[in-house]
């Protein structure tokens, strides 16, 4: 093979490795990225191809740079990022189409990897992109050679366009009536971070990253009244276990609810709200506080938090309702009371003696967390430069320390009520929120997440408390408003966030009507055009049945398309090509017109007749002789004259 055969083979298969690292670039981190890039850049000015020791030298930098990376954890992501450089890694070698077929069978994975942890408008777009791209390859290596095509590819790139055309009604078929289960067969394995959201555990100091962390947590639509600043309390896992220094729940805690909650509950008012949830690797669903109504596929636990049955591994969408302002008048059981009461005393003794002395003094329990909410108000800060705690964690907050964020908080206030006789737990979910002023709808991020507290007090129930917002409720309440009585997107800094609002609009209806799209709201399309009733086989036949149809119609409006776009001479030149082909004399697509009249002398009686229309076709067609319009209209009535005479013979 020559350099120039061997450099084409070898560019090709990095410019498709390009197209398909495309859909994941959003999705890789820096160091994998660079790698891959590095690699790609090797490969395409390289004039030959690696030899084995040099490539399982790069395999084994490629390996050690994915432990670094990822420090030995597995996921969906893990595997993407493998896949892309091991792909990259294949153009170090490619010098043959051979190797450039193997490297366009991996670039079809790639986007579906990709598709697999995002489904985001943006990853679409891009791997619709790749697969375009490997069409127009595939097309031009399907006769055994590299052969692209000239003049900016109008012809294939136009071929292309109707193959795709032709299989969107089917795909869209496929998607939007073949009949959904409500959970896949399968499931797919987490992410190697565990994706984003609150965990089963918490310590003070532990979510600083989350705090500084700008992804959207889920998205919400209130449908009958948009709830106060101080009201938008998003409930997330509840813990009530404290070890001394972290705060944790058990699997137990997970279990759906044998008991009647809201039996002896009173509240002030309903909200309703519909939910867009990004994957989280969790099974908590986050539910206004304090949800009271929820889909059949989610169950309440004992602690009032939402949970699934299976991991958030994708954007999910739900309908919730939430009461506010609870009231439960009934009894704490002695289990309950006993844990929530519970904290080891062999540490935070100052914490101890300053509650066993503050409720002494106080009237009722009601009085002394006056007290305490007090104090933390005025001698108290907000900051998240805060230091790692120590064993008397509490001790150090309260009366060294005084600032931190709502895990310094929520902790210590937490301590404060237990060692004073009152229950209490602390509570995560996330709070505030910012409202998108283009679809009437509510964003809340990462960096929303929060802790607070939950005492129990005997004819009121579990009532919320936060300390963290009485000493900074900027920072937490997200109340933050423009002089027309609007919320900002990031405070006071508005200049982009038209084209932000409109984008994540986008974004928000894709998800509603592509990546959300159910099994629930299938049901709801089929009860819209009357097949809720239909049986699975039958509604297989309709949409196969349909998606024919339509891809068919598309086919006949093409070829009648291309009868019109040709000329009367062109097609009665291929109506005679049609009418010798099923006779099974073919015309090659090589062969001129005038090549085949001479190898079809003695397969018919009108030889000379077929010579000389082939000639004048020839002439008229692709040399610069002008036909009068006389001359076209004999010349097309003899080519039907003759045709009429082939269709009368019989070959043997």
């Amino acid at each position: 093979m020559n350099d120039k055969a061997y450099l084409s083979f070898q560019r090709t298969a990095v410019i498709s490795c390009i197209f398909a690292t495309l859909p994941v670039i959003t999705q890789l981190p820096m160091s994998i990225l660079t790698g891959i890039f590095c690699i790609l850049i090797l490969s395409f000015y390289l004039n030959k191809a690696l030899n084995r020791p040099l490539v399982f030298l790069s395999l084994l930098l490629v390996i050690a740079l994915m432990i670094l990376e990822y420090r030995g954890r597995i996921g969906r992501d893990v595997a993407t990022s493998m896949l892309a450089l091991m792909m990259s890694l294949k153009c170090l070698e490619s010098k043959s189409i051979r190797d450039l077929r193997a490297i366009l069978g991996f670039s079809i994975f790639l986007p579906f990897a990709a598709l697999l942890n995002n489904q985001s408008p943006l990853t679409v777009a891009l791997s619709v992109l790749n697969f375009s791209f490997w069409l127009l390859v595939l097309n031009s290596i399907s006769t055994g050679k590299l052969n692209w095509p000239k003049n900016l590819y109008p012809y294939t790139l136009k071929a292309i366009g109707m193959q795709v055309l032709f299989a969107v009604p089917l795909a869209l078929a496929l998607f939007w009536l073949f009949p959904r289960i409500s959970s896949p067969l399968w499931g797919l394995p987490s992410l190697s971070n565990q994706g984003s959201g609150l965990g089963d555990s918490m310590k003070p100091g532990q979510w600083l990253d989350s705090l500084a962390d700008d992804r959207i947590a889920f998205r919400v639509t209130y449908k009958n009244k948009t709830p106060k600043p101080n009201q938008r309390y998003w409930r997330g896992p509840v813990l009530s276990d404290f070890d001394g220094v972290q705060w944790s729940r058990t699997a137990q805690d997970s279990l759906p609810t044998t008991q009647a909650l809201f039996l002896n509950t009173r509240f002030s008012e309903r909200i309703e709200y519909d939910v867009s949830l990004e994957a989280t690797e969790k099974k908590y669903i986050p539910s206004l506080d304090l949800p009271y109504k929820i889909e059949n596929e989610y169950y309440l636990s004992e602690d009032g938090t939402v949970y699934s049955d299976k991991k958030i591994q994708k954007i999910t969408r739900y309908f919730g309702g939430s009461i506010l302002n609870p009231i439960n008048t009934g009894n704490l059981s002695a289990t309950e009371r006993a844990r929530t009461l519970a904290f080891p005393n062999s540490i935070n003794k100052k914490t101890q003696a300053l509650a066993t002395q503050w409720r002494a003094q106080a009237g009722s329990d009601r009085a002394y967390i006056e007290r305490v909410m007090q104090w933390i108000k005025q001698d108290f800060s907000y900051t998240l430069a805060t230091e790692e705690p120590g064993i008397n964690s509490v001790d150090d907050f309260l009366f060294t320390d005084k600032k931190g964020f709502c895990q310094h908080f929520s902790s210590s206030f937490a301590i404060l009520m237990r060692a004073a006789g009152i229950p209490s737990r602390v509570v995560t979910g996330y709070v505030g929120g910012y409202k998108n002023p283009y679809g009437d709808y509510w964003i809340l991020y990462q960096k929303d997440a929060h802790a607070w507290n939950e005492v129990w007090l005997q004819g009121e129930g579990w009532v919320r408390f936060d300390p963290t917002a009485s000493v900074a409720p900027e920072n937490i309440l997200d109340t933050i408003e423009t002089a027309n009585g609007g919320e900002q997107y990031f405070g006071n800094v508005g200049f982009f966030s038209p084209f932000l609002d409109f984008s994540d609009l986008m974004k928000t209806r894709w998800n509603d009507w592509v990546v959300g799209f159910n099994a629930a709201r299938q049901e709801q399309l089929f009860k819209g055009i009357g097949l809720d009733q239909a049986k699975r086989w039958q509604l297989i036949l309709f949409l196969v049945s349909l998606a024919s149809a339509i891809s068919y119609l598309l086919f006949l409006y093409h070829q009648h398309r291309n009868k019109e776009l040709t000329t009367p001479l062109d097609r009665a030149w291929q109506k005679l090509l049609a009418k010798m082909y099923k006779l099974g004399l073919t015309k090659l697509a090589h062969e001129t017109a005038l090549d085949f009249a001479l190898r079809m002398q003695d397969k018919t009686n009108y030889d000379n007749d077929l010579q000389d229309i082939c000639q004048r076709y020839s002439a008229c067609r692709y040399a610069n002789i002008e036909f009068s319009e006389l001359q076209t209209q004999q010349l097309i009535a003899d080519i039907l004259v003759l045709t009429k005479k082939i269709s009368a013979l019989k070959i043997p």
